[in-house]
């Protein structure tokens, strides 16, 4: 029989056509503890101090309630992504990049939130690109108060996550999900440095303008510098090896 007859007669069994194998228990208990494993390490703030962040195999077994046979599964994943490394005698540590690294990845960054920036005047509705206002809603852009210095920040990245997704690329987005959870802690860690915040307002109010005129190049622009200006100041001003 042809490798063509073959492939027929599987797509043709089955009460629907379609022949599919049930996924084994602990293929989904890899995918969630994957998924929450990295859902935490994400929201940690990797880069607020020098110490080494290391995890415990069996503190994270016990939290999701998992064997640890998909925790190392998990963590080996994440370990290609580069995210995570197992470390002999010592548990799982959290990789933090050094500074020149960082700031390719900010640079990097740049280069692709600015075109989705540009594909976001082209392709996102009105209503969407009128969210963004709503991400700053319970703050005075006119003085970021740094009691808030929190709040603002998780405001100031869920901007960034929101620019990629009004491009409507599925790539961009696959393309700065590992970037993200570098750029996302240095974001953090250096909001409230040298009246960041106040000139990240600034900026983030004259890009929205930007993207409801369906100025291309000027959003594009404008994306671009803010995230450059980052890069600028994490190499004059920021120790991180």
């Amino acid at each position: 029989m042809s490798s063509k007859a073959v492939v027929s007669k599987r797509w043709q069994s089955g009460d629907n056509g379609l022949t599919i194998e049930r996924l084994p228990a602990k293929e989904s208990f890899k995918s969630k503890a994957y998924a929450a494993l990295k859902e935490a390490i994400t929201h940690m703030n990797i880069y607020g101090s020098s110490e080494p962040l290391l995890l415990d195999e069996r503190d994270i077994s016990e939290r999701l309630g998992a064997s640890r046979t998909p925790i190392r599964e998990a963590v080996a994943m994440l370990e290609q992504e580069g995210l995570l490394r197992a470390v002999p005698r010592r548990g799982i540590m959290v990789v933090r990049r050094s500074k020149a690294e960082i700031i390719e990845m900010i640079e990097a960054w740049a280069a692709l939130e600015s075109m989705a920036a540009r594909l976001a005047t082209q392709r996102a509705s009105d209503e969407a690109i009128a969210g963004l206002r709503t991400l700053f809603k319970e703050f005075d852009l006119t003085r970021i108060e740094r009691d808030r210095c929190d709040e603002y920040s998780t405001a100031n990245i869920a901007f960034h996550q929101a620019l990629i997704r009004l491009s409507g690329s599925r790539l961009l987005a696959a393309m700065t999900e590992n970037l993200f959870f570098h750029v996302r802690a240095i974001r953090h860690r250096t909001i409230f440095e040298m009246d960041r915040a106040q000139r990240s307002a600034s900026d983030h109010k004259e890009i929205i303008l930007a993207l409801e005129a369906r100025d291309a190049d000027r959003a594009e622009r404008l994306v671009r510098d803010h995230t450059l200006r980052l890069a600028r100041h994490v190499e004059s001003h920021v120790d991180l090896d």
